[in-house]
């Protein structure tokens, strides 16, 4: 008989679940998770380390466009397996000393939760073993103003995310929300919008004959529609 090694079984939640609770101390406090957050989007986010290279250039950059992202009615939370103390100098190493792509005297005013048992970054499947068992992964979880998780985008350690790539999908899954519609490949705000699928022959047919100027079909399943920039702006940022 082949002897059974044991595997850990890592659990993960999935797009559309309620992104798992939890309370934690972080460097703004304690928080609730993600009670405190209600009628707001939220970005969770995992990282390694402190005192990590491309760690320190991902949140010297969200720090940056945290303004940028609060427009857009979205909040950002960071999490790390190191402690409280070691957050607070690493942050404030940041601020102090480091200079990247023209940013230098960042502070970092989103939370960063300290989850030094792991107990946070397990329940959102951020360690990966294969990867490290130690260390989170960089993992992105979008959760929306009804605690509903999504879309979720993993890296591995030695890769550092698009931060306009986080943007993007941020404007975008709240377009599709504003307006019953689905985004296509490299959109952005003013290009085409896809209008979903007829669930009907009748449907169909109409969209064909269609004489909406602002919609066109190439196939009974494959219609556009034309949005202005502002028009989705306006709806989405504040």
């Amino acid at each position: 008989m082949e002897e059974i090694k044991d595997q850990q079984v890592i659990s993960m939640p999935c797009i559309g679940d309620p992104a798992p609770e939890f309370k934690a101390v972080t460097t703004q406090g304690e928080m609730n998770f993600p009670s405190d957050y209600k009628g707001d989007w939220v970005i969770l986010f995992s990282h390694p380390a402190d005192f990590t290279p491309v760690c320190t250039s991902e949140f010297m950059t969200f720090a940056s466009m945290e303004e940028k992202f609060t427009k857009a009615n979205c909040k950002l939370v960071g999490l790390s397996i190191d402690g409280l103390y070691s957050h607070i100098a690493w942050l404030r190493t940041i601020k102090e000393k480091i200079e990247y792509k023209g940013m230098k005297n960042v502070e970092v005013n989103f939370p960063l939760i300290e989850d030094i048992k792991m107990d946070v970054a397990k329940k959102y499947g951020m360690i990966q073993p294969n990867e490290d068992s130690t260390k989170a992964v960089r993992a992105v979880f979008f959760i929306d103003p009804k605690g509903i998780i999504r879309t979720i985008i993993y890296y591995p350690l030695s890769l550092g995310r698009n931060f306009d790539e986080l943007y993007r999908v941020i404007i975008a899954l709240q377009t599709a929300d504003a307006f019953g519609v689905a985004t296509p490949a490299d959109w952005y705000p003013g290009d085409d919008l896809i209008v979903p699928p007829a669930g009907s022959c009748g449907t169909a047919k109409e969209r064909m004959e269609s004489e909406d100027k602002d919609m066109k079909c190439y196939d009974w399943f494959f219609c556009t529609k034309k949005m202005d920039k502002e028009k989705v702006l306006e709806k989405v940022l504040k």
